[in-house]
């Protein structure tokens, strides 16, 4: 007898409908959609796919298991060969790392870099605190990952925890509020950005003019006015008395008399000896 050309449905199929054949055949949503359009069936693409069928039965496996991946996430999981958590994290901290990023490139340097910039021009001494030990030296560039330095020479920005006038550091430098363990033993800074307890700048614009208190990776304690945020770093203290400090820096920041105002990433600082 005559083959008759499949009959497509009055109507086109639903999503719901189509990824509910394409779970229950685990095939692609496109072969599902074919076969209750009347095209070729599931099980005939298995068969002449057995290579791809497998890899959507592993898929699908994951997901019956893990019931919140989405079939692309149990794809990603089935060829990196990573566990569900692991492939999880690294998209999450894909995630941050774009959002981190767009967050530095919304905020505006200017007001910290003429504040630096103030200081290379008058060629005045600053105090340069890093994690264990303070060099006091003439700043004489701001390279974008390095601080230049008139005898110290090059110090790497990530090494500064904060940056004051000689005068006003000899002033405040003995009175400073520290915590003993981390003055001994400070915290390293990452070198991801999203690996960092406190990486995103537009958390601390809402509260310029305030006070906040500052927690440093060497166990300074500061609690000033938040003068300016930047990209990368604020400026904290009161006219003529600031203090620069890179966001790298931080273990956790708060605004006092605020519950809850200032979520550094996760709030809790990398034990000492991270």
């Amino acid at each position: 007898g005559r083959r008759h050309a499949p009959r497509a449905p009055a109507r086109p199929p639903t999503l719901e409908e189509i990824n509910a054949l394409a779970r229950r055949e685990r095939v692609p949503a496109r072969i599902a959609k074919g076969d209750l359009e009347g095209k070729m069936k599931c099980r005939i693409w298995r068969k002449l796919h057995p290579e791809e069928a497998e890899r959507f039965d592993r898929a699908y496996e994951l997901i019956e298991r893990h019931p919140e991946l989405e079939l692309a996430d149990a794809f990603g999981v089935v060829q990196s060969g990573r566990s569900v958590e692991e492939f999880l994290a690294r998209k999450q901290r894909g995630k941050l790392k774009a959002e981190i990023k767009q967050a530095r490139s919304a905020l505006p340097g200017e007001p910290i870099d003429r504040w630096l910039q103030a200081r290379i021009d008058s060629k005045e001494e600053v105090a340069a605190v890093l994690g264990d030990r303070t060099v006091v030296d003439r700043l004489t560039a701001n390279q974008p990952v390095a601080f230049q330095f008139e005898r110290a020479g090059r110090i790497e920005k990530l090494q500064v925890v904060l940056i004051a006038t000689r005068e006003l550091w000899d002033r405040i430098g003995s009175t400073l509020e520290r915590d003993p363990k981390l003055a001994r033993k400070p915290v390293t800074v990452q070198r991801q950005p999203d690996r960092r307890p406190v990486a995103d700048p537009r958390a601390f614009v809402p509260h310029v003019g305030k006070t906040v208190r500052l927690e440093l990776r060497n166990g300074i304690n500061l609690q000033h006015p938040l003068v300016a945020a930047g990209p990368y770093d604020v400026l904290v203290g009161a006219g003529g008395g600031e203090l620069f400090v890179p966001l790298h820096a931080m273990l956790r920041w708060s605004v006092p008399g605020e519950a809850g105002a200032a979520p550094s990433s996760e709030t809790s600082a990398p034990a000492a000896d991270a």
